[in-house]
């Protein structure tokens, strides 16, 4: 006869594994009816949705498109996600540290018909890799912004970005757009080019250049036949850059061309023509 004590163990284990597949059914159905509540905690944030009427002002400042890549970082319900497939073709990622949020989301895309162009991950978006995005949306605290800043900053120039509520510190925004009471920022990711280079393109005058950065904020000097002159109307917007300088002549020129790596390249616009002109870091 079987001691009492292992009597009851055995029983124990026949009803927990009767018992099993509906417990599993039932927190499957819990999970399949989880809706998020305004305010309710997260990892670092409290999940405050962005108004649509926002979502859509920031999707236009970044210029979205069919060719881009979108990584909403802290993707709550995957609405951005959603709005940036959807309505201007883009394909995205959303990255979401709850899991019960990430399902919510990926429910949403798949109701939306959005699976083949929307993926939602699981993560913490300061482990996920999120390099390969032509946009990135934020709806985070600042010190959260400033911890993913160097992260942005590293990413290819040109790389637009828009952050709800909040700034990025000293980086100042390249726009602002606002949708009633709620308000974004926009920045493009700027090439780094501080430093000196040497411009040829110009017969015979090899140009220094001396640039002073602060983000996408620049100045700088010309260097020609020794003689230096204060560039004027420098601009650098993304991977873009344009400025005009004094020939020793005093004929003033224009240089518009593209940043790529230590070089470069475009093309000098001088009264009697139009040079093809490259400039290298020193």
């Amino acid at each position: 006869m079987m001691p009492a004590r292992q009597l009851f163990l055995t029983l124990l284990c026949a009803v927990s594994a009767a018992l099993a597949p509906a417990a599993w059914a039932q927190s499957k159905s819990a999970d399949a009816t989880y809706v998020p509540q305004r305010g309710q905690a997260g990892k670092d944030v409290i999940w405050i949705p962005t108004p649509q009427g926002l979502i859509d002002k920031m999707l236009e400042v970044t210029r979205v498109g069919s060719d881009d890549l979108v990584y909403d970082l802290g993707a709550g319900d995957g609405i951005i996600a959603i709005t940036a497939a959807g309505r201007h073709g883009a394909r995205a990622v959303g990255i979401e540290y709850n899991p019960q949020m990430a399902d919510y989301a990926r429910r949403k895309v798949a109701e939306a018909g959005l699976s083949n162009k929307v993926s939602i991950i699981t993560g913490d978006i300061f482990k996920e890799d999120f390099s390969a995005a032509t946009v990135v949306t934020l709806y985070l605290y600042p010190d959260l912004n400033m911890r993913l800043r160097p992260s942005i900053l590293a990413m290819k120039p040109g790389t637009r970005v828009v952050s709800h509520a909040f700034t990025m510190g000293d980086w100042e925004p390249d726009e602002t757009v606002s949708d009633q009471s709620a308000r974004a920022f926009y920045w493009m990711v700027p090439a780094q080019i501080e430093g000196e280079w040497t411009l040829n393109g110009l017969e015979g005058m090899p140009v220094n250049l001396s640039f002073r950065q602060s983000f996408q904020q620049i100045g700088g000097m010309a260097t020609i036949q020794g003689v230096s002159q204060p560039l004027v109307g420098a601009r650098l917007r993304g991977d873009e850059l344009s400025f005009k300088m004094s020939l020793p002549d005093r004929q003033l020129v224009s240089f518009t061309g593209r940043v790529k790596a230590s070089t470069i390249s475009g093309t000098l616009n001088t009264p009697s023509a139009n040079l093809s002109a490259e400039a290298r870091r020193k």
